[in-house]
């Protein structure tokens, strides 16, 4: 029988010749752990969809973030619950706003760890939508000035990066120039820049309480069909200042993180959302999967598809596994 000369098996055949011919390496340095803040004290709401994710009080937080920077974890994305809805979204770029607490009181705490704010106005607006309103539609130009002010709020609190979500178009550009007239030129720009209209984000509109009241999201997030629209959509957030570049969610879409990463020169992120998250959690439930090897190798393939960064709910956990 003929066998060739080069034969794969060889370095497969104990852990650490794998270890050392290993092409993708995970690192607790490439996450990013969402969390939720919301108003009180002493709060602490499970999310029912999301096992081992809630609503927390900044104290609570506090304590959340204690065991992140024990882990070493290296940043914390943040979203915010409003104590008030209305059409506009106010409460988002309120200086006395939850996100705006939170962050001051974590970096107070923690002045090393890089603390990313979402920005968008869903969990904000009574409507459920990322923009203000004309009629039943959102209008991207009007919803600019908002996001701006959002971000700048944050930037104000001491955030270390923004990361606007909403998927309006011109929006990198217009925070990136906010910022830096008022000084805050070092704050960098986390863009949500190939953002997919997706089912996968159902159980984070329970943890955020911002499911849209009315229609859906389409005609701002992406079709799931398009692959080179996310390369026009990136070449533009780049052009308008746009630090790192985001794909969401990751699993369905780990061709376009890797025609991302392969098209640019920008650090490349990519979300592990919600009903990623959900699905592997329920499936673990059940018994059905082996949760420490599922997790690893989920985030082992968002990262050999090119991201550079992961924002991802297992964030604790993987460390966890990585460090053992």
């Amino acid at each position: 029988m003929y066998f060739p000369a080069y034969r794969p098996r060889r370095l497969r055949r104990t852990e650490n010749l794998r270890r050392m011919v290993r092409e993708t390496r995970l690192s607790v340095d490439d996450f990013i752990y969402p969390l939720f803040a919301a108003p009180g004290k002493g709060v602490k709401n499970p999310v029912p969809s999301m096992p081992g994710v809630f609503q927390m009080s900044v104290d609570q937080l506090l304590e959340e973030v204690e065991s992140v920077s024990a882990l070493r974890i290296p940043a914390i994305l943040l979203f915010g619950l409003p104590r008030e809805k209305d059409e506009q979204g106010s409460e988002a770029h309120a200086s006395d706003g939850v996100v705006q607490v939170a962050v001051r009181a974590i970096k107070d705490r923690f002045p090393d760890l890089v603390v990313v704010t979402d920005v968008c106005l869903c969990e904000y607006t009574s409507h459920g939508h990322c923009g203000v309103l004309h009629g039943r539609e959102v209008d991207n130009d009007a919803t600019l000035d908002i996001l701006t002010r959002v971000a700048l709020s944050h930037a104000r609190a001491g955030a270390d990066m923004v990361a606007p979500s909403d998927m309006m178009d011109g929006r990198v550009r217009s925070i990136r120039q906010a910022l830096d007239e008022c000084g805050f030129e070092q704050v960098s720009i986390l863009s949500y820049a190939a953002k997919y209209c997706s089912a996968f984000y159902g159980p984070f509109r329970e943890a955020a309480q911002s499911a849209p009241q009315f229609g859906d999201r389409r005609a701002y997030q992406m079709d799931a069909a398009n692959g080179m629209e996310a390369l026009r959509e990136v070449a533009l957030d780049i052009e308008e200042g746009a630090d790192i570049v985001m794909v969401k969610p990751a699993l369905p879409y780990l061709d376009v993180i890797r025609k991302v990463k392969e098209s640019f020169n920008r650090p490349v992120a990519a979300y592990n959302v919600s009903g990623e998250y959900s699905m592997i959690k329920a499936a673990v439930e059940r018994g059905w999967l082996d949760e420490r090897k599922v997790v690893l190798e989920t985030l082992t393939a968002i990262r050999r598809a090119g991201a550079d960064l992961i924002l991802t709910y297992f964030a604790k956990d993987a460390s966890r596994y990585l460090q053992e």
